[in-house]
Parts: structure tokens; C-alpha cells; sequence
């Protein structure tokens, strides 16, 4: 489920390699790229992993290392449980998947399961699926299982590579199967595993309706519930595998990811293209993390921060369960007293009030913001009527006294249920 870039040929993909250093490239995997479309505004994030850095250690070098990740009893449970699917030619696999995408029963015409070239790198790999994937949609009387194969996906007009566990490619559609490690108890998963899993799989699906596209030369669907007419598109349910109760027998459902595609493919479409961001870098950054003798990175944690504030971050508490770096853009957030520590919610509802200082002064009453005046286009209804706006200004004041008053009448209420004088 790894993310390569591709080889460091064109310019965009050398600057990223600068700005990386020596240091050996991160993969990311679908889990990060989900963790990005979530908070498509973190430029921070954005640079990091288009650039490969890896971020858990940098975040260890600036002293704030975060404490979570996959434990190494996790990731050994989960490849036995899925070299257990693959023992015996697939036997463990197939039955789930004939039970729920109706596939020949056991004894029937067996699946082709073709050499995707696991050793190869990762553009010969792609072209390799994009074959056999042509090739499996033309047969649509038999059925392909593709191992591991390696998708392409274009994320900010930068190039990756996908490798989902396994593809089923039947009557000239095709389904991700997607194997976890966390267990099915009495029926029921974790939901929140479920969902992460559910946003990882969506990843699979655009990249797989990127591939369809191309091999047939047109677009993909626009609209997220739209299901491509081309051969080898991607169904919008995926299959879910996971060991049922503390056994490693698997059991499988088919979850729905339409939600989560349409959520995915807004917000990646939101991303700023990656060369604007380099573009907006200050000469001579970089996140080199190149060790010293001792195996350390030689460079000093001063001048990494310098480089890390030097691309801005759109920080929120969620980020500290999904990114590397939340711990140090959540101290930094609280350094310069921003609301956005408070979370997106309550940062929109301030409006243009900044700061925790200027949001407890104005539920007191005692803050004074001073409004700028910002020049806006005038109304076309104004300007039919022969007026004019004075000055074509606007108060962009006006949120931060309409949050200001919201703030004081909720502090009016918080006191008067107390018991305490109103101010």
C-alpha cells in the first residue's frame, strides 16, 4: 500500500529531491494521502510528502515526536493474516470473494493471478497493471486477481504511485479488496478502523478510475457517484477482509465508499498545485535530515524549524492523530495564541478574531478590533440604480463585532446561570 514518486527526471521532481536532501525517500501510503485531502489547506503537509520527507522524523529532531503509529504487533499480525489468504493458491481468499461478487464456485474456472513484477520499480510496475488490467476487462468471461498491482495517481499535478492489496477484475469491471489486521467481533468492526479503511479504499478507486480513463482516452466521471461505462472502472464498493473474532479466518463485507470517494476527490481537487507552493519557498529551504557520524541528524533543530515555519501549516486537534507533525504545529499554534487550536469549528465562528487573547477580550467586552478597510466590487443592483459604494470599501470588522457580540452575550448567559454580576 506504499506511494512512490516517480524518478527524479523533470525539474519539479529535482527541486522536490533538494528539498529532501540525501536522505532516502518516504513512501506514503493511501492512509497519508487521506490524512492530506482531509486538511487540504496544511501547505506544510503538502510540500513534505510531495518532496518524500519523512515527517515523523523531523518532527523527533524538532523535540516533538508523536506518539502513535502502528505497532510492531499490528504489522506482524497483519502479514501472517494476509500470507495466510494467499496460502494455497488463494484458497482462504476466494471464498469470500465468491460469496459476495458472485465469482465461479469452488471447483470452476480457477482466477488468473498474473506476474505483476513485484521486484520491478515502481513506473515499470504501473505499466505492467495497466496491461494485465486491459487484458483482464477484455475477458469478461473469466476472472483476474491482481496481487499487490500499482496504480497511478496524479495528486496536486505531482505523480504517485499507489499498490493496494489486491484487485478482482470480473465481466469487465473490477473491485479493491482491501485486507486489514483489526478483527471482526460477533459480526461488528470498529467503526472508526472501518471508515479509515473505507478513506484508504477511495484512494484505490480514484486511481483505478484514473487508469480506466486513460486506457480507454477519456475522462473520468466529474460527479462522485457517477460509475464509469469504461472497461476495467472500478466499482464504488469495495471488500473489506479482516480475521474473524482472534482467529485467521477471514470474513468479508462490501462497504459502500462513495461518500468517502466524493469527500477524497473534492478535496485533493482543492489542493494548490505543488510547483506554486515550491514557487512561494524561500531560497535555499530544505529539510535535509543527513546523519553524522554517529547515525544523527547532523543539522541543527533551530534551523529545521526555521525551514518547517517557513511553509505554513492549517493546524487543527485532528491533526494530531493523523500527521507526524501535529504535536509541533499544535505548539506553535499555541506559541502565537491562535484560535485555530480550538479547532475548525470555533475558528470559523470567530470569524476574523485571530487570536484566544482577542476572543476572551471581546466576550469581556473589553476588546477594541480596528476595522481595515478592503476595497470589494459594488453591487450590481447599486450600480443600476446610479449609486456607489463610498469609497468601494467594506468593514471586514463587521464578523469580528458580529463574533465579538455572539462572545458576550454567550459570557452574559455563562454568568447569569452562575450567579454572577453581568459585566
Amino acid at each position: 500500500m506504499n506511494v512512490s514518486h516517480p524518478a527524479q527526471a523533470d525539474p519539479l521532481a529535482r527541486r522536490l529531491a533538494e528539498l529532501r536532501g540525501p536522505t532516502p525517500q518516504r513512501s506514503l501510503d493511501a492512509r497519508a494521502l487521506a490524512a492530506l485531502a482531509a486538511n487540504p489547506g496544511c501547505r506544510r503537509r503538502a510540500v513534505l510528502d510531495a518532496a518524500g520527507v519523512d515527517k515523523a522524523a523531523v518532527a523527533q529532531q524538532l523535540g516533538r515526536p508523536a506518539p502513535f503509529g502502528q505497532s510492531p504487533f499490528a504489522i506482524a499480525r497483519g502479514n501472517v493474516f494476509e500470507a495466510r489468504l494467499k496460502d494455497d493458491g488463494y484458497a482462504a481468499l476466494l471464498g469470500p470473494l465468491r460469496r459476495l461478487l458472485g465469482l465461479p464456485p469452488e471447483g470452476g474456472t480457477p482466477p488468473t493471478v498474473p506476474d505483476l513484477l513485484p521486484r520491478a520499480t515502481p513506473a515499470v510496475r504501473a505499466e505492467r497493471t495497466r496491461e494485465v488490467l486491459a487484458a483482464a476487462a477484455a475477458d469478461l468471461d473469466g476472472w483476474t486477481l491482481l496481487d499487490h498491482p500499482m496504480l497511478r495517481l496524479t495528486v496536486a499535478g505531482s505523480l504517485a504511485y499507489l499498490e493496494p492489496d489486491a484487485v478482482v477484475v470480473h465481466g469487465g469491471r473490477c473491485t479493491v479488496v482491501e485486507i486489514k489486521s483489526f478483527p471482526v467481533l460477533d459480526g461488528v468492526a470498529d467503526p472508526a478502523k472501518v471508515g479509515a479503511a473505507a478513506r484508504q479504499a477511495a484512494v484505490y478507486v480514484l486511481a483505478l478510475q484514473e487508469t480506466a480513463a486513460l486506457l480507454a482516452g477519456r475522462s473520468a466521471a466529474a460527479g462522485p457517484y457517477q460509475v464509469d461505462e469504461f472497461p476495467g472502472s472500478p466499482a464504488l464498493t469495495v471488500l473489506l477482509v479482516c480475521p474473524q473474532d482472534f482467529s485467521n479466518r477471514p470474513t468479508a463485507a462490501a462497504v459502500d465508499v462513495r461518500r468517502e470517494l466524493a469527500t477524497t476527490r473534492r478535496q485533493l481537487a482543492r489542493l494548490t498545485r505543488i510547483d506554486q507552493l515550491l514557487g512561494a519557498l524561500p531560497a535555499g529551504t530544505t529539510f535535509d535530515l543527513a546523519p553524522d557520524s554517529t547515525g544523527a541528524p547532523a543539522r541543527p533543530a533551530e534551523e529545521l524549524a526555521a525551514a518547517v515555519a517557513a511553509v505554513p501549516a492549517a493546524y487543527s486537534p485532528d491533526c494530531l492523530s493523523a500527521c507526524e507533525l501535529g504535536f509541533h504545529c499544535r505548539a506553535q499554534a499555541r506559541c502565537a495564541d491562535a484560535v485555530e487550536q480550538l479547532g475548525r469549528g470555533v475558528r470559523g465562528e470567530l470569524g476574523s478574531i485571530r487570536t484566544v487573547g482577542e476572543a476572551l477580550a471581546a466576550a469581556e467586552g473589553t476588546g477594541s478590533p480596528v476595522p481595515v478597510p478592503i476595497p470589494v466590487p459594488a453591487p450590481a443592483s447599486r450600480e443600476r440604480d446610479g449609486g456607489a459604494d463610498p469609497g468601494g470599501l467594506t468593514d471586514p470588522g463587521s464578523d469580528a463585532d458580529e463574533a465579538a457580540a455572539r462572545l458576550a452575550y454567550a459570557a452574559a448567559l455563562r454568568a447569569e446561570a452562575l450567579g454572577r454580576p453581568v459585566r
